[in-house]
């Protein structure tokens, strides 16, 4: 699985814009032994439960010493660079949680399915391998999560959805999800916050542009709710203004963001239409704003050697993501397993491995309490009252109220050229970690910020 790990790996360093080709939601279930951590990431401390009857269902073969565990990945699609990298380090995990031992002496198999950032994907595929797996641990796109919500709840399974749609932390939808990290609506009032209170206080005027639909518009009514509570003046609405397949979507907002004379731009996409908003709008001269956006719209490609953007982006956005990054004191362990595995610095690994040590934290309290069912991992994940990543990301709860869970703190970045081309970062350089800004500790959820449908 080494030379896998790494080509995936490779696929994010140097896939730059392209989606990648082929595919077609093939399955692969992986069993590893050869550890790539020379040390687990937050993994609750090994079970001391006496020998018991533990009831099973689904997914975990206690005769045969296996846990199942779906993965449900855009691998091919608008976001498989990206999320290649993070299935990466959910199996760098597991390599090491297996190598020390397992769940109590259970192996984790990987059964994976590359939807392709396709909704009727995503649901066959759940179809597909429900009856094999004890819990869905990794479910791409906001969409796709809500459209097997309904057969979550039916089947009893619990999924934790890579999508940081506020709605997540609304109980009337995520009764079977355990979500993590800072919402998009959170987000942008982190980042923009950050912005306006800290970096660049003196601007005035923002410009919003943004992909249609939950990832897109919860980030931009974050955005309209930081611009709000700072005073700043909206002076571009693009909300769901980009449409990734049509080119003259993206000259419009371009062109829509240069005419504003923006202080703040916000924009909410694709890491490929990104690139082609910002390259339009530097070449009709518009260089004097600071961008930003959600973590999704991000990838290093923009300040590699020879991206033509690398200056001008690096001189003119600052944004936020949703964990620590590869030069980061609390990755060191990982770093160093993945460098001699042969693996290029990606961010990306360590949103895998928070992933995994949700799931393992919910794994271990369900073997501790005798009941491995995909209920029993359900319910153990829900009373969770607080996960750790040992530095790698803010802690989680998945106990309380949703006004206190939801997570409000993020990193803010600015790119790093220099360590990208040395090889001492993956193109991040962290300026503040767990930052919560004002206007989003005031922040009262009651319920997601862009209603899905």
């Amino acid at each position: 699985m080494k030379a896998k790990r790494t080509t995936l790996a490779w696929s994010v360093a140097l896939g730059l814009l392209l989606a990648a080709c082929g595919g077609g939601g093939t399955e692969t279930t992986t069993a590893p032994t050869e550890p790539v951590s020379s040390e687990t990431t937050a993994a609750p401390a090994p079970s001391t439960t006496a020998a018991m009857e533990i009831a099973t269902d689904f997914g975990v073969d206690l005769e045969a010493g296996t846990i199942k565990v779906g993965m449900l990945s855009d691998l091919t699609g608008p976001f498989g660079p990206l999320v290649s990298a993070i299935l990466a380090g959910t199996q760098a995990y597991w390599d090491q949680v297996n190598a020390n031992g397992g769940v109590n002496g259970l192996q984790v198999e990987l059964v994976t399915k590359d939807t392709q950032y396709v909704v009727d994907n995503h649901i066959q595929f759940y179809n597909e391998i429900k009856e094999q797996v004890v819990a869905i641990g990794h479910s791409t796109g906001s969409p796709h999560t809500v459209a097997i919500v309904p057969q979550l709840a039916e089947d009893g399974m619990l999924a934790i959805p890579l999508t940081w749609y506020s709605g997540w932390t609304d109980p009337a939808l995520n009764a079977n999800l355990v979500p993590h990290g800072t919402p998009y609506c959170v987000e942008a009032q982190n980042t923009i916050g950050y912005l306006k209170e800290v970096a660049k206080p003196d601007g005035a005027t923002i410009a919003i542009a943004s992909v249609p639909g939950d990832y897109g518009q919860d980030s931009a009514a974050g955005a309209k709710l930081a611009a709000e509570a700072l005073g700043l003046e909206v002076v571009y609405d693009g909300e769901g203004a980009i449409i990734p397949t049509d080119e003259a979507t993206l000259t419009a907002v371009a062109d829509g963001i240069v005419s504003s004379g923006a202080d703040y731009v916000w924009v909410a996409t694709t890491p490929s239409t990104m690139s082609s908003i910002f390259g339009q709008a530097l070449a009709k001269g518009f260089t004097t704003a600071t961008w930003s956006g959600p973590s999704p719209s991000w990838n290093p490609a923009f300040v590699a050697p020879d991206s033509p953007i690398k200056d001008a982006f690096t001189a003119m956005f600052i944004g936020g993501t949703y964990t620590s990054n590869w030069a980061s004191d609390a990755f060191a362990a990982q770093r160093e397993a993945f460098l001699a595995a042969g693996a290029p610095p990606v961010d990306y690994y360590i949103e895998g491995i928070v992933e995994a040590s949700i799931l393992h934290a919910a794994l271990m309290k369900a073997y501790e309490s005798g009941d491995m069912t995909r209920a029993g991992v359900l319910a153990a994940a829900k009373s969770l009252e607080s996960v750790d990543f040992g530095g790698l990301a803010p802690s989680e709860s998945y106990s309380g109220d949703p006004n206190d869970t939801i997570q409000r703190k993020g990193y803010i970045f600015q790119p790093d050229p220099e360590g990208l081309a040395a090889g001492t970062s993956g193109g991040t350089k962290l300026i503040e970690s767990e930052y919560t800004s004002e206007i989003a500790a005031a922040f009262e959820f009651t319920g997601a910020c862009y209603k899905l449908g």
